[in-house]
């Protein structure tokens, strides 16, 4: 039982204003397994505080990027010596399985601090130039002011990482807000801010429920809000900053698409890479390729073999080290997915593996791994995302109809092709519409490049270089002549 009584804010354990608390529970016992504060809106208006008085007046904004960089390297050092405990805290928080954990939950976000700490030093701050009348010009990029990072409970280390490592290479600082399901690795992180010896107000965490998230969102000393979640609540917030023209980031929901075509050669890494680009973290990640698009000619041999593969996943405690699907996070994440899986039947596709409730595990919010054929584009399993370990396989007839298929969506983040030809692969790929499109690879992104969404999975980038724009404001400097 992990309890903690305080809140990090000002780079400084305090006492939170009021007495609320928040339950964990363990998505595989349904245990209660760890107690934090339910941070109030006054606890968020002392976190703003902090942070604002780390712009205005600390130091961190005015250090030059090799000074932050290295500021950056000793945070991502401290989670590293803290990675075994914190997967394991994850695991048990929403599910995620062992195998999957330490590097997708934790060693990812390290890379992601490790990226911006090598990228801030050599980043284009200030560019000189001549103005249109001769004058000389400075253009620099600014620091955009205070950031707001709202933190879902999926890959919630990563995800927080995603802000904090080009908040902190510009000059940001920043107020975290956990999701309430998965606060506990927050408070680790904030151990490791503790121990990076970074200067007070530069990140503070505040786990709390959606409505005190609200009110960080809306505060009038943040300046910039980056948030991940469900593309509902990014409409919201995303509404709430344009009212306010306060700079936001959204990274929201997919539905994406792997394309199979004719001339795949199935072998067990590429199926087991085609299978984990649709189900790693139970399903429960954004860019999940939950529509497998494979030719009438090779539609029943490709499903044979993903029936076969995916039977034999164990699905079971996430803290086995054999476990290959854990618990969602939930129970009413749980009965969502049940939802979808009965609207599928309903629909007229069929499971050909699971379908419903696993019925070895007596206590967990488990979902089997599911397979389901004649499955056509317009039904609700192909629509919507189901945040689960849920595959739709849909027939295609043409290469064109394949990227019709792909594109038929209202979300455009990730998208891949599987084929033997990776040069027609990636003509394949530049006609899907999303963000990201991987060719013979279950990634989702990489830390060099941009990643972000087409139409409803979101507006504006992270990682990469790309990734540090949104936390800066371009300044121009006009010289006089001579």
């Amino acid at each position: 039982m992990q309890v903690r009584e305080q809140v990090f804010i000002g780079g400084e354990w305090v006492a939170p204003d009021g007495t609320g608390t928040i339950d964990v529970v363990s998505t595989h016992s349904e245990e209660v397994i760890g107690r934090v504060p339910d941070a109030s809106p006054a606890d968020m208006d002392r976190a703003v505080a902090a942070a604002r008085d780390a712009f205005d007046h600390g130091p961190w904004p005015r250090m030059t990027p090799a000074e932050r960089a290295e500021g950056i390297t000793r945070l991502s050092q401290a989670i590293q010596a803290r990675a075994g405990e914190i997967a394991d805290t994850i695991s048990l928080e929403n599910g995620s399985p062992k195998q999957w954990s330490l590097m997708g939950q934790v060693f990812s976000a390290t890379m992601v601090l490790d990226t911006y700490a090598a990228l801030a030093p050599g980043y284009g701050w200030e560019d000189d130039r001549t103005g249109a009348l001769g004058s000389p010009v400075k253009v620099r990029r600014a620091p955009v002011g205070v950031a707001a990072g709202i933190i879902p409970w999926n890959v919630p280390l990563f995800i927080a990482a995603l802000k904090l490592g080009p908040a902190m290479a510009a000059g940001c600082p920043i107020v975290l807000k956990p999701a309430p399901e998965t606060p506990l690795d927050g408070y680790l992180l904030a151990d490791a801010v503790a121990e990076a010896d970074l200067p007070p107000g530069v990140i503070n965490v505040v786990a709390a429920g959606r409505e005190t998230g609200e009110h960080l969102v809306r505060h009038p000393g943040i300046d910039k809000v980056s948030f991940t979640g469900s593309t509902a609540v990014g409409r919201h917030i995303g509404a709430i900053c344009g009212e306010q023209l306060k700079r936001c980031t959204l990274e929201l929901g997919g539905k994406s698409a792997a394309i199979v075509l004719d001339d795949w050669v199935i072998d067990e890494a590429s199926l087991g890479n085609l299978i984990m680009s649709g189900l790693m973290n139970n399903g429960q990640v954004c860019g999940a390729q939950s529509r497998i698009l494979v030719s009438a000619k090779r539609h029943d041999e490709v499903v044979d073999a993903l029936a076969a593969a995916v039977r034999a996943m164990k699905t079971g405690d996430p803290l086995e080290d054999d476990t290959h699907v854990g618990p969602l996070v939930a129970q009413r994440q749980q009965e969502r997915v049940k939802g979808f899986l009965d609207a599928g039947v309903s629909a007229g596709a069929s499971a050909v593996v699971g379908g419903g409730l696993p019925e070895h595990l007596e206590t967990g919010w488990y979902i089997e791994p599911t397979v389901f054929v004649n499955v056509t584009n317009d039904m609700k399993i192909a629509r919507e995302e189901i945040f689960g370990p849920v595959l739709s396989v849909i027939k295609y007839g043409t290469e064109e109809e394949a990227v019709a298929i792909a594109n038929d969506s209202d979300y455009g983040l990730c998208g891949s092709v599987w084929t033997s030809d990776a040069q027609h692969g990636a003509t394949i790929a530049a006609q899907v519409r999303t963000g990201v499109v991987a060719v013979n690879s279950s990634m989702i992104l990489d830390f060099n490049a941009p990643f972000g969404g087409f139409k409803a999975s979101g507006i504006g980038r992270e990682l990469g270089p790309e990734g540090i724009g949104p936390y800066t404001e371009y300044q121009t400097i006009i010289l006089p002549a001579g």
